[in-house]
């Protein structure tokens, strides 16, 4: 979206209405002035973090690979994990640099940007104390903390006596290995373990790390981090009965909520029919298959082992689950339907519901 607001700005296109709109929902501005210069300003914050990542990496890439070879293998990894893309030069992806932490934190700092997003980022560089950031901005950094330490402890238990993946390597290195697998899933799907031998366990906490995805205006997908903090104030509201949802001392209003319920429930609704026609054209477990299309969705790219298995038509069904999942469920209800409010009031009714 970034690049296409900047290209129609540039060569001087006149965006219709409805065009506008979409970019003022996907950049989450007011006008689309707004939204052109929120492009700009994020084209230039990509450029100057991976600018500093390749130099970061190119101190431990240069010395192992050579000059050449060790500045090409920094500008790729560090532009596949800012840009959450997980592609990797080598077939097990960074297993051979399980043991390099320089490099392995360097890699997830980057794709943990990317996932925190242009606003969540320049925010915390530019007010710098924890009163002055917008509630936003605070909903994304404690959700982020608490997501990746609960999964980091998870990882670590559920795989640390598994001999395929944790339980062959030292403890320093398991802690690393562990991080580093707990953090990718919701952004750029980079590994350092064998997915395909992780426990059933971890393999369903990853799907839903996945699912969630990182925050909005970034180059994460799924369902993001404010949708799901959204569901969970509704859901304890609902529970306490209070009639307004609060966040962090702040009330949301009900177009947000309706907002988080819809992305839920397309992104529920798009794995579960891509799974169900995928299962119609691949022969594998269930688990694999929905591992295969929860990762398409959240356009991570890790896989058990299903992907050089699925044929033409398993592949159709994955490129479409990751467009939507890079498009965003919502931008695919406004672009399948007209936004038109009703103007007719009907009565209200009340029936069993949950």
């Amino acid at each position: 979206m970034t690049f296409a607001v900047l290209t129609a700005v540039t060569l001087g296109f006149r965006l219709q209405l409805r065009h506008q709109l979409l970019a003022q929902e996907a950049f989450n501005e007011l006008s689309l002035q707004d939204a052109r210069r929120a492009a700009l300003s994020i084209a230039l914050f990509a450029l100057g973090t991976e600018a500093l990542g390749v130099a970061t990496l190119s101190l431990f890439l240069v010395p192992q690979l050579g000059w050449a070879e060790g500045a090409y293998q920094a500008l790729f990894y560090t532009v596949s994990a800012f840009n959450n893309a997980g592609f990797s030069l080598s077939s097990d992806s960074l297993g051979g640099w399980a043991g390099q932490p320089g490099i392995l934190l360097t890699v997830s700092a980057l794709f943990m940007l990317g996932g925190l997003g242009y606003i969540v980022v320049m925010e915390v560089l530019q007010k710098r104390r924890w009163r002055a950031f917008s509630v936003y901005t605070r909903i994304i950094l404690i959700a982020t903390i608490l997501i990746n330490l609960l999964a980091f402890v998870l990882v670590f238990l559920l795989e640390m006596n598994n001999p395929e993946t944790l339980g062959s390597l030292s403890t320093g290195d398991q802690l690393l290995a562990a991080w580093f697998q707990a953090t990718t899933p919701r952004t750029a799907g980079f590994n350092t373990l064998d997915i395909g031998s992780l426990t059933m366990a971890t393999s369903l906490l990853l799907m839903a790390l996945m699912f969630i995805g990182g925050a909005p205006n970034s180059t994460a997908s799924g369902i993001k981090l404010s949708t799901l903090a959204v569901l969970i104030a509704t859901t304890r509201s609902f529970l306490k009965g209070n009639e307004t949802v609060f966040i962090l001392k702040r009330s949301i209003t009900n177009d947000m909520v309706m907002k988080a319920l819809a992305t839920t429930a397309i992104g529920v609704l798009v794995i579960f029919a891509a799974t169900f026609a995928l299962s119609l054209f691949v022969k594998d477990d269930f688990l694999n298959l929905l591992f295969e299309v929860i990762s398409a969705f959240g356009t991570v790219g890790l896989s058990r082992g299903t992907t050089e298995h699925l044929g033409p038509a398993g592949q159709g069904i994955i490129m479409l689950v990751m467009l939507i999942g890079r498009l965003g469920p919502l931008m695919l209800g406004y672009m399948l339907m007209v936004r038109k409010p009703s103007s007719v009031k009907y009565a209200r009714v009340e029936f069993p519901v949950g």
